[in-house]
């Protein structure tokens, strides 16, 4: 029996073929391809960055696989992302209430930088002559000033005369708690230009804190017309080649339909690098590792996060570009210190990495493409991290040569050779990513020495040693796909929605059991509506309940998990995928016994864990429930590949330790289950590479992860 699934172009195809994850980077495009029987291969190749698409076809391509074949496709995009950074979204409008006209400008009291007085606030999205306000009012209990019909149809006229408008964002002061008014607006928007894209803020946000809600309403609006520009081109350009309509996955870690993605970008603006984190915690978990750091150095940034108990941490505090978006995401921090990082000499003299990238045209000097400024991947080759004439996507060859000649050009003027150039140019990369590190563990209330680093993208498995080494950690693994991690995490990834709804109270004087209940009723319309449409289920939809909670006078909450009254589990059961609604919610409405005191020992752990305190008798009042709604994607279990015998292995000069070293080259495909390697040592990857210091040594699992060990670790 084969089972079937309706493409959005109305044609049935088949699926449960191959599962397919496409992640495009600033430098490459990476596709990973599972197989039904677990089975994965690969494919690399340049980034395109007029046309994304391009690039993802190609990889297709690359790949040799025909649109028949294909049946859950998942896609990771940095559209949202880069037009965000580059402030190159749409001509967007505002509507607000009469007064706060200038609440996304104001913001908070905090500043970027506390100590810099030149420093500015990058501009809000939306210029002031574009904010339009209506008079009507809210206040926490309910109406203070009615909407008129009249001011509806003025404020509609005003932004309809607005030229070359492309969005609007309708933020209505407490319409979190009474959205009725905002609503309002935002109908007659949409009926008045059916061609812009209108978005309310309730329907993005519903929790309060209004510069907050705004600033994440306007984001979505701002970057809602060029992603669904781009994902409707692909899903055209897909259909002509008889290739499934993909999932994209949002910043939270989890896949979710097209049409979903296209609605609201401001839920995809950390896309690639979410799914680095899904599949860096599912391949350690493999090799026997959930509490970890994730370390993905790719060519235009490096993307860390934490991982405990098999679990990405997720937040909702995200500031990306200046830009507060409250959404799910996880807990991701970046930097610009990936491979085609552009060093530089500052004013002062002192040798600089990023934040300015060479990414794919024309990338690092030693591509040969046009690029005349060194890279953090020109150091590496200098360094005989990389091997001169190495081929990289199938369409760059490196030359040392070339690295050399850019990286003698940035040095001459301090007085330093090509290689001494190098050397510090790798070290600053390295002390900025290791401040990534700390920041995703120490400022976390982690301690980096008891947990694991993930090393993966195309330079992580060269830098990772290092940086353990400084952070006082003694393990590594270098998965077998490390070079297109990403790719696998969106090939592997499960369909995710969240739902967010505002409880404002003291704890045990709100009703948590019927806020819950309330929620998982609401969440199940929207599982009936197809959340695992085209998703091949590797089991039925997982509810999982949080609350936001803080100590009564406290400025921020801290988000928990909350189990579900009676022990009745989080799993609603259903062949059709769609949560059992009315089992699940009654198991909220049956009774709330123990659930307060579960609530505060589930907040002051995290409190205690995150702050290093607790406030013993002290009330906590809660600030909003949520309710993340899965489907579980198929996990299939790869196996180490057997050695190539005709994989050769040599030698060459590397510079280690301050001095240049003779060390082994050992290719990836010449390591079966169970070889070793010690270092110092280079273990070439098709995509990647890993460099093993002194004092290192790896061993191949089950899975093909190299887990690297250190018997004298540093201190943090």
């Amino acid at each position: 029996m084969v089972d079937h699934e309706e493409s959005s172009a109305g044609r049935v195809r088949p699926s449960g073929k191959i599962r397919l994850g496409v992640d495009v980077g600033g430098t490459f495009t990476d596709l990973v391809a599972v197989d039904p029987d677990g089975a994965v291969r690969f494919a690399k190749v340049p980034s395109v960055p007029v046309d994304p698409s391009d690039g993802v076809l190609a990889a297709l391509t690359a790949a040799g696989l025909d649109g028949p074949l294909v049946g859950t496709f998942a896609h990771g995009t940095t559209v949202a992302t880069n037009a965000l950074l580059e402030r190159a979204g749409a001509r967007t409008a505002l509507v607000t209430t009469r007064g706060f006209r200038d609440v996304i400008e104001i913001g908070r009291q905090n500043r970027p930088s506390l100590y810099d007085l030149t420093l500015d606030r990058p501009p809000a999205l939306v210029p002031r002559e574009l904010r339009f306000t209506v008079a009507e009012r809210c206040g926490p209990h309910g109406v203070l000033e009615p909407l008129q019909a009249a001011e509806v149809d003025r404020v509609v006229e005003e932004v309809a005369a607005v030229p070359g408008l492309d969005a609007v964002a309708v933020c209505l002061l407490f319409s979190f708690a009474h959205p009725d008014h905002e609503r309002t607006v935002a109908a007659a928007l949409r009926a008045r230009l059916p061609g812009v894209t209108v978005v309310a803020s309730s329907e993005v946000l519903p929790v309060f804190r209004e510069y907050e809600r705004f600033t994440t309403a306007v984001a979505d609006a701002y970057l809602t017309p060029r992603l669904s520009s781009y994902l409707r081109a692909l899903e055209r350009r897909c259909a002509a080649r008889d290739v499934t309509v993909p999932m994209i996955m949002q910043s939270s870690g989890g896949v979710t339909e097209l049409a979903e993605a296209a609605g609201h970008a401001a839920r995809c603006v950390l896309s690639g690098p979410a799914g680095g984190v899904v599949g860096a915690a599912y391949v350690a978990g493999l090799s026997g590792v959930r509490d970890l750091l994730t370390f993905d150095m790719g060519g235009t940034s490096t993307d860390v996060a934490p991982v405990l108990d098999g679990r990405a941490l997720t937040t909702s505090e995200s500031v990306l570009a200046g830009v507060p978006i409250v959404l799910p995401t996880v807990d991701v921090h970046s930097v610009s210190a990936g491979g085609g990082s552009i060093a530089w000499v500052d004013a002062g003299g002192a040798l600089r990495v990023g934040p300015r990238s060479a990414g794919a045209d024309p990338g690092p000097a030693c591509y040969g493409r046009g690029g005349t400024r060194p890279t953090v991947t020109d150091a590496d080759l200098c360094l005989g991290y990389l091997a001169d004439g190495a081929g990289l996507g199938g369409e760059v060859t490196l030359s040392r040569a070339a690295a050399e000649a850019a990286l003698g050009a940035l040095g001459a003027p301090l007085g330093l050779s090509p290689v001494e150039t190098a050397a510090g140019v790798v070290a600053v990369a390295d002390a900025e990513m290791t401040r990534a590190l700390r920041v995703v563990s120490v400022e976390r209330g982690l301690d980096p020495r008891e947990l694991v680093l993930v090393a993966f993208g195309g330079a992580g498995g060269t830098h990772a040693c290092a940086l353990a080494e400084e952070l006082g950690m003694t393990r590594v693994l270098v998965p077998l796909a490390a070079g297109v991690l990403s790719a696998l995490g969106l090939a592997i990834g499960d369909v995710r929605r969240d739902h967010a709804r505002p409880l404002i109270g003291r704890l045990g004087e709100v009703d948590l059991a019927a806020a819950f209940a309330d929620l998982v009723a609401f969440a199940d319309l929207a599982a009936g509506a197809g959340l695992a449409g085209g998703h091949d289920s590797a089991g039925a939809v997982v509810l999982q309940h949080r609350l936001d909670c803080r100590y009564v006078g406290q400025s921020h909450e801290l988000t928990i998990d909350v189990a579900e009254p009676g022990g009745g589990g989080s799993e609603a059961a259903g062949g059709s995928g769609a949560a059992s609604g009315s089992g699940a919610a009654s198991g909220w409405a049956a009774g709330a016994g123990g659930l307060v005191d579960a609530v505060r020992a589930a907040f002051e752990a995290e409190h205690l864990r995150r702050y290093g305190h607790i406030a013993a008798g002290r009330e906590i009042e809660t600030v909003a429930v949520r309710l993340v709604v899965t489907v579980p994607g198929p996990r299939p279990r790869p196996v180490a590949p057997r050695p190539d015998p005709t994989a050769r292995r040599g030698r060459r000069r590397a510079w280690t330790d301050g001095a240049w070293h003779e060390i082994d080259v050992i290719p990836r495909a010449a390591l079966g289950r169970g070889d070793t390697v010690t270092g110092p040592a280079v273990v070439e990857f098709a995509e990647a590479t890993c460099l093993l210091r002194r004092g290192w040594t790896g061993v191949v699992d089950d899975i093909g992860t190299i887990v690297l060990t250190h018997t004298t670790p540093s201190a943090v």
